[in-house]
């Protein structure tokens, strides 16, 4: 089974995991595009998504599922979007896609966020992946310096703007051993929109994509 196939996996066995007639959140990236294909798919019943990307929005309404915004929705019982890392207590690094901070509002707004991902995606320790920091573009060189003094060496991603406007600065170096107290230092320094690492909206589930198949895996 490659990668591709444990993405499909762990993305059509979260679909059990939705509530039917119901808004739900949906994500960014590859594993939630075979998600979306799912859905498609299956003409699973549900009222209609709220999306963290316009890549998404794109996606949800070629599949013909109605996208809403977080005021029209309300509260979601549920929203799923995969990681780019994922530790065993289920925090993850997220924003290799550049949708970190519309994820992040969606993940608060929600009353389980259930994470999808490959096996490869499942460490131990968070940090090998990049951290993406959104920042204002105005402050870009003062975060970079605030950064700096914090051991972490970063890097613009070139021609790249989130849908906010904003750019990026992936993030190589911090000590990551304590992902929610990085998480909200990062937050503290003037400039920032937000950073990758979800510790305070840890998932609540993880559906893995393994060789054997989609297993269900809890924070340890």
């Amino acid at each position: 089974m490659n990668q591709d196939d444990k993405k499909q996996a762990a993305a059509e066995k979260a679909l059990s995991l939705i509530p039917k007639g119901t808004y739900v959140g949906i994500g960014t990236g590859s594993t939630v595009n075979f998600l979306i294909d799912a859905l498609a798919r299956s003409k699973f019943d549900i009222k209609g998504a709220v999306a963290t990307s316009q890549e998404t929005e794109r996606r949800l309404t070629a599949a013909g599922i109605a996208v809403v915004t977080p005021a029209e929705s309300g509260r979601l019982p549920v929203y799923i979007d995969g990681a780019d890392e994922i530790n065993h207590s289920l925090q993850m690094i997220k924003g290799g896609g550049g949708a970190l901070l519309r994820e992040k509002v969606v993940a608060s707004i929600s009353d389980s966020f259930i994470c999808i991902a490959d096996d490869s995606k499942y460490v131990s320790k968070l940090g090998k992946f990049p951290l993406p920091v959104e920042v204002l573009p105005f402050a870009r060189s003062v975060v970079a310096k605030a950064l700096f003094r914090m051991g972490g060496e970063a890097n613009l991603r070139v021609g790249f703007k989130t849908d906010g406007g904003h750019e990026i600065l992936d993030v190589t170096g911090l000590d990551l051993s304590r992902p929610l107290t990085m998480e909200d230092e990062l937050n503290k320094i003037v400039g920032v929109m937000d950073n990758g690492i979800f510790a305070r909206n840890a998932a609540n589930v993880l559906v893995l994509g393994t060789k054997y198949g989609a297993e269900l895996i809890s924070a340890k």
